[in-house]
């Protein structure tokens, strides 16, 4: 069944210390042994993240086989103001926190937010697999998004949509405000100035991908362990002039402009199961799984 935890919507299935009453004379004068209770950690918030994280859930249920992580998405918004309202453990955040929610969460629940940072994403700029587009600036990005842009055709960047049947409109694919991908689009990219209107506005990031994946003229921005076959990604010109890839190599080189941090934030400095998942998902076997999603591990874009 689905619950509704706060504003995340998560998949549970029965839990697990409840044990069903069978009737029949074959059971009378038995009693059966209860099976030991499951302690849930609520982790709800980035989008971006969502995968990871229940890749992470699955994994650590082989660790502690006591424990569920009942994982929800919705956007960093979502898990942050869960986590203002003490609703869930652990928001998930593709952004930092700002001062005035780390205000408001101590008012409500007179804890400071804890900052963890996860794993490493850069924010990919995706267009169709078709698409001729070699390279692009984070100027052009900024005219052909922000508010006042001027570019809302590939010709006007010099791409001849023409060789692959395609029109010559630029789609723009974007993600709702909700989301720490849009906020960190938005400060490095629009250089915090609003967005120009009539993009498509995407709840998920996959579904950004997706959109993109059919659509020739499109472009979409989301984390790079999204990409799938129809897309591809574009490379992002560099202070050096050059342009590159998102990729693990060019995050720790820190030659990829849009690269970011990935979050986890808690009330307070975390306790039992808490911390021990926490401590679980910046170990070894938990970082493996930050590279097996396609991002980047903590210690390698830290240069450890």
């Amino acid at each position: 069944m689905n619950v509704k935890i706060g504003t995340c919507w998560i998949v549970v299935g029965l839990a697990a210390g409840a044990v069903p009453f069978l009737a029949g004379c074959g059971n009378r004068g038995q009693t059966s042994t209860p099976k030991p209770k499951t302690v849930a950690i609520q982790n709800c918030g980035s989008d971006t993240m969502v995968n990871l994280a229940q890749m992470w859930s699955e994994a650590y249920k082989k660790a502690a086989p006591d424990v569920s992580v009942e994982v929800g998405g919705g956007g960093s918004g979502v898990g942050i103001r869960d986590l203002m309202q003490g609703i869930v453990d652990i928001a998930n955040a593709s952004r930092k926190m700002k001062e005035s929610e780390r205000a408001q969460t101590k008012k409500n629940t007179g804890k400071e937010p804890v900052e963890w940072i996860v794993g490493y994403d850069a924010m990919a700029i995706y267009v169709h697999k078709d698409n001729p587009v070699k390279q692009l600036s984070i100027e052009q990005l900024a005219r052909i998004y922000g508010e006042g842009g001027d570019v809302d055709k590939w010709s006007q960047l010099g791409i001849d949509m023409k060789t692959i049947g395609a029109s010559d409109e630029i789609v723009r694919v974007s993600r709702q405000n909700s989301s720490g991908t849009y906020f960190f689009f938005r400060e490095h990219v629009l250089d915090k100035k609003d967005f120009k209107l009539g993009s498509r506005d995407m709840s998920g990031s996959k579904d950004v991908v997706e959109l993109v994946g059919r659509t020739p003229g499109a472009i979409g921005y989301s984390g790079m362990g999204y990409r799938t076959d129809e897309v591809k990604f574009v490379p992002i010109v560099g202070k050096d002039g050059s342009a590159y890839e998102p990729s693990l190599a060019n995050v720790v080189a820190g030659t990829y402009s849009l690269a970011r941090p990935l979050h986890m934030y808690t009330l307070g400095q975390p306790t039992g199961h808490i911390k021990k998942y926490i401590d679980w998902v910046l170990s070894a076997d938990g970082q493996a799984i930050v590279k097996d999603s396609g991002y980047v591990p903590v210690a390698a874009a830290e240069g450890k």
